[in-house]
């Protein structure tokens, strides 16, 4: 059976899709955030830099080249490409990035504190349980790229300190999703902090929710098990 490749007009309007929902969730404000992804012939569609991602339309968009460059669109592409770029490199199962600053989640990255919610089974299964904190760096430098690099292969999800959230998967969807469930997780971490400290999940069960992370093909092992599968 022969899987039909999106096109890159579908794709455009996806891209689309995806920052006005950053935008209507409150995940970006003013020219925050930014969403690339992989085209069928393996150039990159990337949003451009200063414009708000509620206002964004198709022809606002650029096609940059595996480098960063620009091949195509008359705007600016965004400085944080090299970002994108270094996961891409690491994650060749990576076909989309979003980054995004949703406000629970930036508290946890402004404080300096990773988000570590292991009592909600959907977080442990989806994310891993754990969003961990990567060290400052300046956006859009090298520097930040080397402090990204360590975490690109167990995690799809990090904390960027001091700045926000950057997730990527096989798809926009799933990226975006990341980016969401990171979000309810500081959230509910917050909120459940103010009643008392959250009640573990006993581990025998983590365990199992843990396996059924590994059977869906996610994280290390689960790609080592089924490299072929995407989620």
């Amino acid at each position: 059976m022969t899987t039909r490749q999106t096109t890159l007009p579908e794709l455009e309007r996806e891209v689309v899709r995806v920052c006005r929902a950053l935008h209507a969730r409150g995940f970006v404000a003013n020219h925050e955030g930014n969403v690339t992804t992989l085209t069928p012939d393996g150039r990159i569609l990337a949003t451009p830099t200063a414009m708000s991602k509620g206002d964004l339309r198709e022809a606002d968009l650029l096609l940059l080249d595996r480098y960063g460059r620009r091949v195509q669109g008359h705007r600016r592409p965004f400085s944080e490409v090299a970002m994108h770029l270094a996961v891409y490199r690491a994650r060749p199962d990576a076909r989309a990035v979003v980054h995004a600053h949703p406000p629970h989640a930036t508290a946890f990255a402004v404080v300096g504190r990773p988000i570590e919610a292991p009592f909600l089974p959907e977080f442990v299964v989806s994310i891993g349980g754990r969003v961990p904190l990567v060290p400052f760096a300046l956006p859009g430098s090298e520097a930040l790229n080397q402090a990204l690099a360590p975490f690109l292969d167990e995690f799809d999800v990090v904390l960027l300190a001091n700045h926000g959230v950057l997730a990527w998967g096989p798809d926009l969807t799933t990226a975006l999703l990341r980016v969401e469930h990171c979000e309810e997780a500081a959230h509910v971490l917050l909120l459940s902090e103010r009643l008392g400290p959250p009640r573990p999940i006993p581990e025998p069960l983590h365990a199992q929710l843990l396996e059924a992370r590994t059977r869906a093909g996610l994280g290390p092992a689960g790609r080592a098990r089924s490299p072929g599968t995407r989620r």
